[in-house]
C-alpha cells in the first residue's frame, strides 16, 4: 500500500502526516474487514496489526473500526491523527491493543509509541504497551512471544 507518514522531521513533536493518505489506508482496511464480515467471519474474531506505518494505519484503524474487533497489534508505531482520538473511537474502547516498541528505534521514536499509548489509555484501558530494550526499527523473537501470547489470549474460544 502506499507510504502514508513522511519520514521526513518536521522539528515538531510527530512527523508531518498525510490526512489524505491515511484516510485511505484505513478506509482500504475498513473494507477488508468488511469483506471478511461479509463473508460470515465474526468481527470479532478479527485482529489488525503492522509494523511502522503498517502499525500506525492498524492502530488507527482498529480504533476507528465501525465493527467490534478481537484485538489491535501495533509494532513499532504511534498513534497518527492523534487530535481525531478519543471521538472516532466509539465501538473498540475496550478492544484489547498491543504495542510494541524498541527502546533504541531511530525511525519511529519510542517516545512517539509511548505518548500514543498514554492517549490510548485514556480512552482504552486494555491497551498494554511492550518496550525491548536496545531493539531498533524490527522486531525480536521476544516480541514474536509476546505477539503469539496476546492472540491466544484474546481470541475467540
Amino acid at each position: 500500500r502506499e507510504a502514508v507518514v513522511s519520514t521526513q522531521s518536521t522539528g515538531s513533536e510527530f512527523d508531518k502526516e498525510d490526512e489524505a493518505g491515511i484516510k485511505r489506508s484505513v478506509k482500504y482496511v475498513h473494507d477488508l474487514i468488511d469483506s471478511e464480515v461479509s463473508k460470515g467471519t465474526p468481527s470479532e474474531s478479527i485482529f489488525v496489526g503492522g509494523f511502522s506505518q503498517g502499525g500506525a494505519i492498524a492502530l488507527y484503524s482498529g480504533l476507528a473500526c465501525q465493527k467490534k474487533l478481537g484485538g489491535v497489534i501495533a509494532l513499532s508505531c504511534y498513534l497518527p491523527l492523534r487530535n481525531a482520538f478519543p471521538s472516532s473511537c466509539t465501538l473498540n474502547k475496550d478492544t484489547p491493543i498491543l504495542m510494541c516498541h524498541g527502546s533504541s528505534d531511530p525511525v519511529v521514536q519510542f517516545r512517539f509509541g509511548q505518548m500514543s499509548s498514554i492517549l490510548i489509555n485514556g480512552f482504552n484501558p486494555t491497551i498494554k504497551f511492550k518496550t525491548y530494550p536496545g531493539l531498533t526499527h524490527g522486531a525480536c523473537a521476544e516480541e514474536f512471544r509476546d505477539i503469539k501470547q496476546f492472540m491466544t489470549e484474546h481470541s475467540p474460544k
